[in-house]
């Protein structure tokens, strides 16, 4: 069989075709990516990773690939070293994760965010994303990358994902201690944790399968205390483009370059940390230097595919029927709108 028709020869193909005549040389080019976690090695092969970093050391830059501190230090377990990769891994905000430019926001309760520094530091960006499911936003590619993972991760847990709560969900005042436990208890996902002590019922938004679910609803039917609101799953994913933003406006539009892998396109986050079923079966590998256009011929590419529903684990058990919802909102439910 010819070369030409092998995904590594179409992806040299894709990388021709992103013209890195822009960077230059000395350029410090970060190659942001996540690099796993615990077993979960579903992330991009570093089979593709090594042909990029060459690719861009023909200009006379330096790459380096980065992500956050813990996933750096053991990359080694899922295959990715400097020799693999064939340049260094840096902790995208420092050994402490504390080294961090802080940026203002503005949005609902996040006043602002804590950028990691090497974001800062870098001329150009490569943003080469695992396309996946995610628990909040339904879906995960080249905005999560950046958005969640170009971040401290006390923003990008307490801030970003805190920010889900900023639609008011429950009414401690009409709810007794009594219907709290047996509304956590409604749920299949445990997404509804009741803490006695602070009379406060928490909506794990990352868990909750919204309307493909309602068990809660329907268990707080005469008493009305709780509702899911949508507005909370978009204001996650309002803050996350804000905070690609945040990121992409250090770069000049020529030194931003995104590649989308849709291979192993998994229900959730590799940060969930094991293996898990394809959703559909692998579609390819997009890149372009349009994030929104890289993201949208994604998700296009992954409605259009066959849905792998019967592969699906046992745990989601409410996984909507309606085929003109997108595979990722008949997971995660159609507030989760990708």
């Amino acid at each position: 069989m010819a070369r030409e028709f092998s995904l590594g020869a179409k992806y040299d193909k894709i990388l021709e075709e992103l013209d890195f005549s822009s960077i230059k040389k000395k350029d410090k080019v970060a190659i942001k990516m996540h690099l796993g976690f615990k077993d979960g090695y579903q992330t991009v092969p570093v089979f593709f990773i090594r042909r990029l970093v060459q690719k861009v050391k023909e200009t006379g830059a330096f790459p380096f690939v980065t992500d956050n501190p813990t996933a750096v230090y053991n990359a080694v377990e899922r295959g990715y070293t400097a020799e693999t990769c064939g340049c260094p891994i840096i902790p995208i905000a420092g050994v402490k994760d504390a080294y961090k430019h802080r940026v203002e926001v503005g949005y609902k309760t996040v006043d602002y965010l804590d950028m990691a520094g090497v974001m800062k530091d870098s001329d150009v960006l490569i943003d080469v994303s695992h396309v996946k499911g995610h628990g909040t936003a339904g879906f995960g590619g080249a905005f999560k990358n950046i958005a969640l993972g170009g971040y401290c991760g006390t923003s990008r847990w307490r801030k970003i994902h805190g920010v889900e709560k900023s639609a008011p969900y429950w009414d401690g005042e009409k709810c007794s201690p009594e219907h709290a436990k047996r509304l956590a208890e409604s749920c299949p996902y445990v997404a509804l944790k009741y803490d006695e002590e602070k009379h406060y019922l928490d909506l794990g938004f990352g868990d909750c399968h919204n309307a493909n679910c309602l068990e809660c609803l329907r268990a707080d039917e005469k008493v009305g205390c709780l509702k899911i609101p949508a507005e909370g799953f978009a204001a996650f994913q309002e803050l996350m483009a804000i905070a690609s933003k945040k990121i992409l406006d250090n770069y000049d539009r020529d030194k931003q370059f995104f590649l989308n892998f849709i291979m192993d396109v998994t229900p959730h986050c590799d940060c969930l940390g094991m293996v898990q079923p394809q959703i559909v079966p692998d579609i390819g590998i997009v890149g372009g230097k349009d994030i929104v256009a890289v993201e949208q011929a994604s998700l296009d590419l992954i409605k259009t595919a066959k849905f792998l529903v019967d592969q699906l684990p046992p745990y989601l058990k409410h996984v909507s029927s309606d085929e003109n919802l997108h595979p990722f909102q008949r997971i995660w439910g159609p507030y989760k709108n990708p």
